[in-house]
């Protein structure tokens, strides 16, 4: 009789309509799955599944595929129901207040527009219209006095969007000339604030404000609240506008300062780090309840520069917007760029998972499988940055050299141009887009602690760290698919070290490095290695964010994946002009790629520590020196095998290599006046142009004597000059560094 039940639902579910492919993804994504997982499951590519939830050109899955299909989203929709769209306006509804506006479905997105917002009653937050915040650019006026339609009845969700999070994930608060606190929300949504405190900004912001996000993985939580204070607010609340010498130093603000005295009356708690740039305000969690908001202050330098560029000295409306765009694409900031970068690793994998239900039907927290876990693990000795408690036996002064120090890092290398070189007319640099990113996708990474062996065999799909003589790889023979080439090896600097110089004898390496001498055709035997069985593909799902994120917003600024070379360049030229608010949105999007793989090595912050002794970053489960070593090792083989390719095609030879940027000397002014396109088409292996990762971009152009005049001038023969290629502007040079 089962069997006749299993041919009768198999028969149900390959006639079923399937939902919309917005609804698909939306269901997966809230179970936590990816698209390979999925794929993995149903026996098909990666791209099919993809091709099933694209909005634009949906594809339907046939056969025994769709009978899977239907049966995973029917499972998933059991469990994620959708949100109950908000009523519609009644047709007597009198003219002279406008229709709320509604929100799309679960895409994140929403109709382009202006939200007119305004309150008669100023304890309920004012519901309109909430694009992606992108779609606003050049229109962020708002209007929030009477006359504009009162507050959706408590409990009415926009269609496709989380009630508790209707208003977006932040807000940035700002006092008006009149003294109204107002908090500006993504999609130019105005809110007025009737908090009159710190403290009462606190619990508005919980109980009224609706903002927050979604959880990114089904097992992971939901992202605070964010509120952005300008100036205006902090002085509204009691607040320095910029720190002092001595607290910028530290920080915070002092535990005794009122603000924070007002906190505590009213039964708040700070985090370790206080009352700083990015506080955190909270009150212990009542079962899965978490009751906290964090805060981010501009004036305290918050927003990095570096990163940010001015969107510190924002308008609230066009702040609000660039941090939303941020927060929809990336997650919500949770401190600097780099922070973000690394708490995106852990909201896509976290450390644990309810378990299953045991006899008496509790549920208990369990290990989440792909995940770091919740422990921190140590790393080998050779993996430990100096100074590690590892390493507290060595004598104090002792200098680690290659056989005892796993050294990954991108490269810095140049050398002197050949006289042919000098006789061209240019210095032209292509930089791979988002290097590092592309360095993540599909790399397996450990996840556990290091087992240590004697003499291994090398596993190229064993991630570790290797003690091997890479010293008779030699560059002027390689291998090239099962071919042989003869290439200048004096010309190219060597894939092992940094600084692209020839190993002298055993020295550590991460995976990928090993693997690629094997892949230019040599033997390798590694003396000893410490290898993670415990593995995975980690870092796939930041990537594929990260990715998603910066397309997304480079397809804003006008620059496509789908433009052909020419197109591209010219889309290129200019672009960040076109919107400097989103160029600024590209800017972080970056910043987290690299701000995130660096803090998995993250280094000692003052604190009184003393080498040998712990520092604060060990205590947390992603400080992986490891994988951040074999992304680093990974990005930099890239680009290698790229060169090689290059140089075997064109017979032309980098002569600057800066991290991920190339430096060739040309007759032409552009890449295509020396990249071999062919009918289009890039070469086999080599540097294509275009937007996506692992692609590359014009860095910029100078001149062969503008490249010969700044080496003599500071007499560096071999003085990098991809550092300065961009601009030409040569600075702080002190005989080549």
């Amino acid at each position: 009789m089962s069997e006749l039940f299993d041919a009768v639902d198999a028969l149900v579910a390959s006639r079923a309509p399937l939902p919309p492919a917005e609804e698909r993804k939306r269901l997966r994504q809230a179970h936590g799955l990816t698209l390979d997982e999925v794929a993995g499951a149903l026996k098909v590519r990666r791209a099919t599944v993809s091709g099933w939830e694209s909005v634009k050109k949906p594809t339907e899955p046939r056969g025994p595929e769709r009978e899977a299909y239907a049966r995973l989203l029917d499972k998933l929709a059991e469990l994620y129901p959708a949100p109950v769209a908000a009523p519609a306006a009644a047709p007597d509804m009198p003219t002279d207040e406008p229709a709320p506006a509604e929100r799309t479905p679960s895409t994140g997105q929403a109709p382009e527009g202006t939200a007119v917002t305004a309150h008669e009653d100023t304890r309920a937050p004012v519901t309109a219209a909430a694009p992606d915040p992108a779609s606003t650019a050049g229109n962020t006026s708002t209007s929030h006095r009477p006359h504009a339609r009162r507050a959706a009845p408590a409990g009415a969700p926009a269609d496709g969007a989380d009630p508790r999070f209707e208003n977006g994930p932040l807000a940035v608060v700002d006092v008006d000339t009149d003294g109204q606190v107002l908090a500006y929300c993504t999609g130019g949504l105005v809110l007025e604030v009737p908090a009159k405190s710190l403290p009462s900004l606190v619990e508005w912001t919980l109980k009224e404000a609706r903002l927050g996000q979604p959880r990114l993985s089904g097992p992971g939580k939901d992202a605070d609240p964010l509120l952005v204070l300008t100036e205006a607010a902090l002085r509204r609340y009691g607040l320095p506008v910029a720190l002092t010498e001595e607290e910028r130093l530290a920080g915070r603000i002092p535990e005794g300062h009122k603000v924070v005295k007002q906190l505590v009356r009213a039964d708040w708690k700070l985090t370790k780090r206080g009352f700083g740039p990015w506080a955190r305000i909270y009150r212990p969690a009542q079962g899965s309840e978490r009751a906290c908001v964090q805060l981010c202050i501009p004036s305290w330098h918050a927003l990095d520069a570096r990163h940010w560029g001015g969107a510190g000295q924002l308008p609230p409306a066009e702040l609000a917007r660039v941090l939303g765009v941020y927060a929809s694409r990336v997650m919500t900031p949770r401190g600097s760029t780099a922070v973000t970068g690394l708490e995106l690793m852990t909201a896509l994998h976290p450390p644990t998972r309810a378990s299953g239900p045991d006899p008496a039907g509790k549920r208990h927290s369990e290990h989440n499988p792909g995940s770091l876990g919740k422990d921190p693990v140590d790393p080998a000795p050779c993996e430990a940055p100096d100074g590690h408690p590892l390493l507290a036996d060595l004598p104090r002064f002792h200098v680690r050299g290659p056989a005892e120090k796993l050294f990954e890092e991108a490269y810095d290398w140049a050398r002197p141009m050949t006289d042919a070189e000098c006789m061209r007319r240019h210095l032209v640099g292509i930089d791979v887009n988002m290097a590092f990113a592309a360095g993540a996708n599909g790399l397996v990474v450990g996840l556990g602690a290091p087992t240590h062996v004697k003499a291994p065999a090398f596993d190229p799909k064993l991630p570790g760290s290797w003690l091997v003589d890479l010293s008779h790889v030699d560059l002027s023979r390689v291998k090239a698919g099962k071919e042989w080439v003869e290439l200048d090896g004096d010309l190219l600097p060597s894939p092992f070290t940094p600084k692209g110089e020839r190993p002298k004898g055993p020295a550590w390496y991460a995976t990928p490095t090993v693997a690629y001498a094997v892949e230019l055709g040599y033997d390798v035997r590694p003396i000893e290695a410490y290898v993670r069985y415990d593995n995975g593909r980690y870092l796939d799902g930041w990537y594929q964010r990260l990715r998603d994120a910066y397309l997304a917003t480079m397809a804003d600024l006008g620059v496509h994946a789908d433009l052909t070379p020419a197109d591209f360049l010219t889309a290129m030229d200019g672009h960040r002009e076109r919107d400097p608010e989103l160029a600024v949105v590209v800017s972080a999007i970056k910043a987290t790629v690299k701000g995130g793989l660096g803090k998995l090595r993250e280094r000692p912050r003052g604190e009184g520590w003393r080498p040998g002794r712990p520092w604060r970053a060990l205590a947390r489960p992603t400080w992986r020196p490891d994988i951040r070593a074999a992304v680093i090792s990974r990005t930099r083989i890239n680009l290698h095998r790229k060169i090689v390719k290059h140089a075997a095609f064109t017979g032309q030879y980098p002569v600057a290599v800066l991290s991920d940027c190339v430096v060739y000397a040309t007759d032409g002014t552009g890449p295509l006046d020396f990249l071999p396109y062919r009918d289009g088409r890039p070469l086999p292996g080599g540097f294509k142009l275009g937007v996506n990762p692992g692609l590359v971009k014009h860095e910029g152009t100078q001149t062969v004597l503008w490249g010969e005049e700044v080496r003599d001038r500071f007499d560096a023969p071999e003085l990098n000059l991809a550092r300065y290629i961009k601009d030409g502007a040569v600075t702080g040079i002190d005989n080549g560094e």
